[in-house]
């Protein structure tokens, strides 16, 4: 008797252990959702391009700056513009647009406004700065002149790269020119005084 229990107990874990096998455990059957999700799942996934980098929205745009124009679906018209001298960039089918002054979406409205002029029926066209105007950099520094602007720059980093002050600098403060809607405008301003583009350091000598 003792035997036939043990037979039966045997046979009806046999007959569980099948169905226990096809449970999925909750953990297993939660799928990743998002990006952050994928990388604690160890799956894999792909890392957005890196975009060029950015001002302020209000940035105003001048000669020298280098500008990324999209103008979506139209492969003929998508490029790298510059900003001449004259504050223009020059583009196909609309020719020379005034850019001087304007903000990256301004100049996007105007761009769509002109191609909607006869050319595309609903354009879209966005503005991104591929790459700002440079900065100048004069007076009592190893190598003065015109360098690339980097966002987030101070005065003092601008000094750094231009090789460093020289024996007989200023080294507490610069004059610095800043041209914007109103005009140009100087001032003295300590090394950590944050740098736009366009800007002219003036490193002064020292008088002992």
């Amino acid at each position: 008797m003792r035997g036939a229990c043990a037979a039966i107990s045997c046979l009806l874990a046999a007959l569980a252990l099948p169905g226990c096998m096809r449970t999925t455990s909750p953990a297993a059957s939660i799928q990743p959702r998002s990006d952050l999700e994928s990388m604690a799942y160890g799956q894999a996934y792909a890392m957005a391009p890196a975009m060029p980098a950015r001002h302020d929205a209000a940035y105003q745009l001048d000669a020298g700056d280098k500008l990324r124009v999209v103008v979506y679906g139209q492969e003929g018209l998508t490029n790298t513009y510059a900003i001449d001298a004259g504050g223009s960039i020059t583009m196909p089918l609309i020719g020379a647009v005034p850019a001087r002054g304007r903000t990256p979406s301004a100049l996007a409205a105007e761009i769509g406004a002109r191609l909607r002029n006869g050319y595309i029926r609903e354009p879209s066209v966005a503005v991104e700065i591929d790459s700002y105007r440079p900065f100048f950099i004069l007076g009592e520094v190893a190598a003065p002149g015109q360098y690339p602007y980097v966002p987030n720059m101070s005065v003092e980093s601008a000094v750094a790269i231009a090789g460093g002050f020289t024996p007989r600098a200023r080294r507490d403060r610069v004059t610095l020119t800043h041209t914007d809607g109103t005009g140009p405008s100087r001032m003295v301003v300590p090394l950590g005084t944050a740098l736009d583009p366009g800007d002219t350091v003036q490193v002064g000598e020292r008088w002992f």
